[in-house]
């Protein structure tokens, strides 16, 4: 039996860069992988979607694929949008075996990338005189908004920064703006923005404004903003780490707070309810987003 071949699903963006740089962390894994068979699809917004991604898979002669979600958390793209079209590649190529691979999640690699970031913003004389201000993606799925938070108590423990605070671009609260603001009443003269993303995109670069205008407004904060993680070596070990775990049949799926099983307080009519997944605009049943 040959050896798996791994499926890289990232979200997609309407940024040319993002793409490229998907596409860049994607040539990271296979010059790691030299022998294994790597594609690539996304999720939305890019081509090509995860369906073409598994037909040229077979193509290439794999007899089972395993999917790894190139997202952070274990939000609704990794637990339900991804999972409906691995479920309509199996429909169509019932001869393949698909394993689901777990998110990213919460690792230490990927704060050590957070700390080369922040280490290329903020000078060290100025570290424990400076906040930082980690910003999610948000979702509507308080668990991996919660792992977000167990990622800022991780950024801030050992390290000089006075505090690590957490906040969302989007879809949840605390906002940008409000963690920002936050950070002033708290009394820090500088606050470092890390944008908690894999690339660049139209999110990220929200972020950016963001900041520049919280500034503009609060010219006695010193507003600087971070590189994001993106393409790293770091990241395309954790992508193969991923994948080595689903081939042992060793994947830890972050479920036991999931909004769909327990009734969390204010969530507990989620419980049981049908999954709406996203389509890719590619596929003859999508739909674009405006």
């Amino acid at each position: 039996m040959s050896r798996p071949a791994l499926l890289l699903v990232g979200h997609g963006t309407r940024s040319a860069v993002g793409v490229e740089e998907y596409f860049a962390l994607a040539e990271r894994v296979r010059s790691l992988a030299p022998d294994l068979k790597v594609g690539t699809g996304f999720i939305e917004l890019s081509p090509p979607p995860i369906s073409v991604a598994v037909a040229d898979l077979a193509a290439a002669g794999a007899d089972a694929v395993v999917v790894v979600p190139l997202v952070l958390f274990g939000a609704g793209h990794a637990k339900t949008d991804v999972p409906a079209s691995i479920a309509a590649a199996r429909a169509g190529f019932p001869a393949l075996r698909f394993t689901y691979a777990a998110a990213l999640g919460v690792d230490a690699d990927l704060l050590a990338v957070v700390d080369e970031r922040l280490d290329a913003t903020v000078a060290p004389s100025d570290r424990r005189d400076t906040a930082v201000l980690l910003v999610g993606r948000g979702s509507s799925d308080p668990d991996a908004n919660a792992d977000l938070a167990k990622v800022a108590r991780l950024l801030w423990e050992g390290r000089p920064y006075p505090l690590v605070e957490v906040c969302f671009v989007g879809i949840t609260a605390p906002r940008l703006p409000e963690g920002l603001e936050r950070c002033r009443r708290l009394g820090a003269s500088r606050i470092a923005v890390v944008p908690y993303f894999l690339f660049t995109g139209v999110l990220e670069e929200r972020i950016r404004a963001q900041a520049t205008a919280f500034a503009a407004a609060h010219p006695d904060v010193a507003v600087t903003v971070t590189r994001y993680l993106g393409p790293d070596d770091r990241v395309a070990r954790l992508v193969l780490d991923r994948y080595a775990d689903a081939v042992r049949g060793e994947t830890r799926m972050t479920c036991d707070l999931c909004v769909h099983r327990t009734a969390l307080p204010g969530f507990a009519d989620r419980v049981g309810l049908p999954q709406r997944a996203h389509f890719h605009p590619d596929e003859s049943a999508g739909h674009r987003h405006g």
